[in-house]
């Protein structure tokens, strides 16, 4: 495989400079070109190869969102938001996860030398998000809440359903809670790996398109039907019973292998040991490995576990660990798992 051809775009001209050397540095990567805008970055990704694109959002008239809906319009091709707006308004990278962006970073507002210290960092998601099945890329359907309710048995299969994901994760954490129907009578969990400071939005967009109420866990926190829980960002998040019986959240100080705060396999580690076979868990698109180790926990207490098909994964890292390592007992299309998840209960 040849160097991963990049586009920076960015309005400044000393952060293009400080993004590009980072690029550059790194073995297997390649700038091809920079652009100062939106305008100017549709214009040159259409007519040349490229394998990503390293995109900030406020470039003036013609910002990140410009240059997404028209690049994909045309061509796809994986986009990475490296952008500062994140850090106080989180609501234009949902768009832009919607319109058909992988993945983002946050960039230090107006700091130059952090950004120079994210070098690791940016390169790490550079290679992952360059790995993207490219046939994926698109944008988000309008996404509606399910507003039928379903007919359950009283006696019921499976008291929790438990979510995890990564890269390409947000979008289809939606396409599986908002078809949920809004009378489930079991909790779900979500872990995303995402920066903390994204979590309220991503809590709210959950909540605004799902029937269920999506929260963000806090310790203590009962885990009961009605409720999307989604893991915090700022810690590993875990299950406990408490001292009258009830399922409630608790963070762990716990570093684990693949990937932290949250770690999907702390999460799922300890669901396997609150509700054992009662459970339904889920791995969606992702880069590595993390929830592979608390699948298997999981299976092997009887649990149902279900991964994500390689065909509709963005990228297919998470739900292929779990399948090589034989812990899936099903592996399905995103569009398929919540209806599977229902009819699983009776």
């Amino acid at each position: 495989m040849g160097a991963i051809k990049v586009i920076v775009a960015d309005d400044s001209g000393l952060m293009r400079l400080i993004i590009s050397d980072i690029i550059k540095e790194a073995e297997g990567m390649e700038v091809v070109d920079t652009a100062v805008d939106g305008k100017d970055c549709v214009e040159k990704a259409l007519k040349q190869d490229v394998d990503l694109i390293l995109l900030d959002m406020t470039m003036g008239k013609y910002d990140g969102l410009y240059a997404i809906k028209n690049i994909l319009k045309e061509k796809k091709v994986p986009i990475l938001i490296l952008s500062a707006m994140g850090n106080t308004n989180m609501d234009p990278i949902m768009e832009a996860l919607k319109l058909g962006a992988v993945d983002y970073l946050n960039k230090p507002e107006r700091n130059n030398a952090k950004v120079r210290e994210m070098s690791v960092q940016i390169v790490r998601k550079v290679r992952q998000v360059a790995r993207t099945n490219i046939a994926n890329i698109a944008p988000l359907p309008e996404v509606k809440a399910n507003t039928l309710h379903h007919t359950f048995d009283a006696v019921l299969n499976y008291d929790v359903i438990v979510i995890g994901a990564s890269t390409g994760g947000p979008t289809a954490v939606e396409a599986v809670v908002s078809k949920l129907p809004g009378n489930l009578p079991i909790p779900v969990i979500v872990a995303q790996h995402m920066p903390a400071n994204f979590i309220p939005s991503y809590a709210n967009r959950l909540d605004s398109i799902s029937p269920l109420h999506a929260v963000i866990g806090r310790k203590d926190d009962v885990v009961e039907a009605g409720k999307i829980i989604i893991a915090a960002g700022s810690r590993n998040s875990v299950l406990k019973r408490n001292e009258v019986g009830k399922v409630v959240i608790d963070f762990s100080k716990e570093q684990y292998k693949e990937f932290n705060h949250p770690s999907i396999d702390g999460l799922l580690l300890s669901v396997a040991e609150v509700y054992g076979s009662r459970t339904i868990a889920a791995i969606l698109t992702g880069m590595g490995k993390d929830g592979a180790l608390g699948m298997e926990a999981i299976y092997k207490k009887g649990g149902y576990t279900i991964a994500q098909d390689q065909a509709t994964s963005v990228v297919y890292g998470m739900p292929k660990a779990v399948h090589d390592r034989g812990v899936a007992r099903v592996d399905l299309p995103i569009k398929e798992i919540p209806g599977f998840m229902v009819s699983c209960l009776s």
